[in-house]
């Protein structure tokens, strides 16, 4: 899984990744956006193959590859735990953060001028 993460922390091959989710890419499909060279694109590439998120076939001349999205499925899966606990401390953070806002809601209403508090004298 850690070459899974190492690719996905650049941001060329997530966009690399982004553009195979939609289909099969030539090598110079993926590298066009980024005005970069073939050979710099086959760096990002060998990083995505590497990792086992894309597959690449030689069809003659031309480099073709796809999406594998098996090893993002098991990121994603790693990631789920974590969203988990994440969601659940904001859960309470939210919570805490309602019942100080009501709190002083009330200490403010009692402090208004216009309160009826005080005006029996």
């Amino acid at each position: 899984m850690d070459s899974v993460f190492h690719a996905l922390g650049d941001a060329t091959r997530r966009h690399m990744l982004r553009d195979l989710a939609g289909g099969e890419r030539t090598v110079s499909q993926l590298a066009q956006p980024f005005a970069m060279s073939l050979a710099a694109a086959s760096k990002h590439i060998k990083a995505l193959e590497n990792a086992g998120l894309i597959r690449r076939e030689v069809r003659g001349r031309t480099h073709v590859c796809r999406l594998e999205p098996a090893p993002l499925a098991s990121a994603h899966q790693w990631l789920g735990f974590y969203e988990r606990f994440w969601t659940n401390r904001l859960d309470v953070l939210e919570r805490l953060l309602r019942e100080e806002d009501a709190r002083k809601a009330q200490d403010d209403s009692k402090k208004s001028p216009n309160s009826k508090e005080g005006d029996d004298q």
